[in-house]
């Protein structure tokens, strides 16, 4: 238990303080790619998949631990991905994002991750848990792109490698944009971790690192999974509910410990304070976390555990749910920020400018 704790803790931690003073969020990125036109998120979360991929393969090759696919619940992961990217964007934040955004005194956090917890929990043993059966229950059998196509895993991953390689050397190409800081308070190492502005790709490759420690970390305690956050959300709440000790893995340690490493990043680089939302964005962060939580058990993970971890094991489920999620993130982005903004235009004369 001792083990569990200590190690679930760091991981989690290393994980919230990284992407916490990395502003690494998938809801922003995946936003900003239809509203901004601007990729550079995306391009980080490819990173963190290359870097793991080739990680945790190559742990898998040298017998440190074990990997199985299983079947592919497509239609699950069809409709669950798509709700949680609806749901994200009316939370404020995916679901390791809600985390640490909640570590930075966030309160519309607190109230989306409740209700990411709740929705999960009464989707895994609630009164919905027979929807997700059913659901799920529809599947294919081969869940592994390198079995169902014929195509071993080694040439996928080297194949994948090479793209985010290429990406990576253009986006390095462009020019730098000078962005004005303030004079800082520190020097050294206390500059690069608290006051330094982190390049995403350099977070990002730090989030691949983690990815793959948590991995050898998580199977000590006979938990054969990387990054997850979905189950051990729900888990926190069923525990505390039930006092059942079976509802506590290495997992609700790891999101536990993004919490505490959120909160000492955001302490260190004087961003932690206390927001409290208006009745309306705390009502919106609710209903969001719900649908979170509705989706991401659907889909069987999150924008972590889905479109991280299961896209670097070169799976069905983790490549469709990425694309179905980023779906979802843009259709609400549609209805939330653009047509809000168009319907606002109008014309010299009064008159309301067609969008």
């Amino acid at each position: 238990m001792f083990y569990m704790i200590l190690t679930g803790l760091i991981c989690g931690a290393l994980l919230g303080f990284v992407m916490q003073r990395g502003r690494f969020c998938l809801t922003g990125g995946f936003r900003d790619m239809y509203i901004a036109k601007d990729n550079r998120m995306f391009y980080a979360l490819l990173i963190a998949i290359a870097v793991q991929s080739v990680g945790v393969y190559s742990l898998i090759h040298f017998g440190v631990i074990e990997f199985s696919a299983g079947s592919f619940s497509w239609l699950a992961t069809i409709v669950g991905s798509f709700l949680f990217g609806i749901g994200i964007i009316f939370a404020g934040g995916c679901a390791t994002g809600t985390w640490y955004r909640a570590g930075e005194g966030l309160l519309g956090s607190w109230i989306a991750l409740f209700g990411y917890m709740f929705m999960s929990a009464v989707m895994r043993t609630g009164v919905l848990a027979p929807v997700n059966t059913s659901l799920t229950s529809i599947e294919l059998p081969t869940n592994s792109i390198a079995d169902s196509s014929g195509i071993p895993v080694g040439v996928l991953i080297i194949f994948f490698v090479a793209i985010v390689g290429f990406i990576v050397y253009k986006e390095l190409k462009k020019p730098k944009i000078v962005i004005p800081t303030m004079k800082p308070r520190h020097t050294g190492i206390m500059h690069i971790l608290f006051e330094k502005r982190w390049h995403p790709f350099v977070t990002a490759m730090l989030v691949g690192l983690i990815a793959i420690l948590a991995w050898p970390l998580s199977a000590a305690t006979g938990r054969m999974f990387g990054l997850g956050i979905t189950a051990p959300s729900a888990n926190i709440l069923q525990f505390a509910i039930s006092g059942d000790m079976s509802y506590i893995n290495w997992g609700v340690f790891l999101v536990l410990g993004i919490l505490l490493g959120s909160f000492l990043a955001a302490s260190g680089s004087r961003e932690f304070r206390f927001r409290m939302p208006d009745a309306k964005t705390g009502i919106t962060s609710f209903l969001g976390g719900n649908l979170m939580g509705f989706g991401a058990s659907l889909a069987g993970g999150c924008s972590i555990g889905n479109g991280l971890v299961m896209t670097a094991m070169m799976t069905w489920q983790g490549w469709i749910s990425l694309l179905f999620i980023m779906l979802g993130t843009w259709t609400a982005s549609y209805f939330v920020f653009i047509r809000p903004q168009a319907k606002k235009k109008v014309s010299v004369d009064g008159k309301a400018v067609t969008a």
